[in-house]
């Protein structure tokens, strides 16, 4: 089932459209040498989202967890072949498929699982309500 992330990017007018060149930056997330895991943090304001990318083989058991100091941080997990876009009106849209469990609205806040394909994968993350200042760990064997 293909599954849409939205969110308002800020307008500087009622009649600005945000370009494909003002997508949020997609920041790719790196293991260091021997291991198999890593953690990310940043904070989000209400309505944006941080994208994470991460480059996996089929088969692979993925663990996402992610804390914050309101328990208002959650992510969605993309399958490979997903992609952000801007469309009318500036608001963000991630074209795709996200993982069981892991889907727009569940409020994701651990997931772990076997992978079913190869490449990018896309981890969105959001806050429930307010700002949202999140830790998140991300762990693949």
């Amino acid at each position: 089932m293909q599954r849409r992330c939205l969110l308002l990017l800020p307008l500087l007018g009622a009649a600005t459209i945000v370009s494909a060149q003002e997508l949020p930056a997609i920041r790719q997330i790196r293991f260091a040498p021997g291991t198999s895991g890593a953690t990310v943090g940043d904070s989000v304001v209400r309505g944006d989202r941080d994208i994470y990318a991460l480059d996996v083989a089929r088969g692979q058991e993925m663990t996402v967890r992610i804390t914050s100091l309101e328990d208002n941080a959650v992510f969605q997990i993309y399958l490979p072949g997903a992609r952000p876009t801007v469309v009318k009106d500036g608001i963000l849209d991630i074209i795709g498929r996200t993982l069981p469990g892991a889907g727009e609205g569940e409020d994701t806040m651990r997931w772990n699982g076997i992978l079913p394909a190869a490449g990018r994968y896309l981890i969105v993350v959001g806050g429930t309500r307010g700002n949202a200042t999140y830790s998140m760990t991300v762990g693949v064997k």
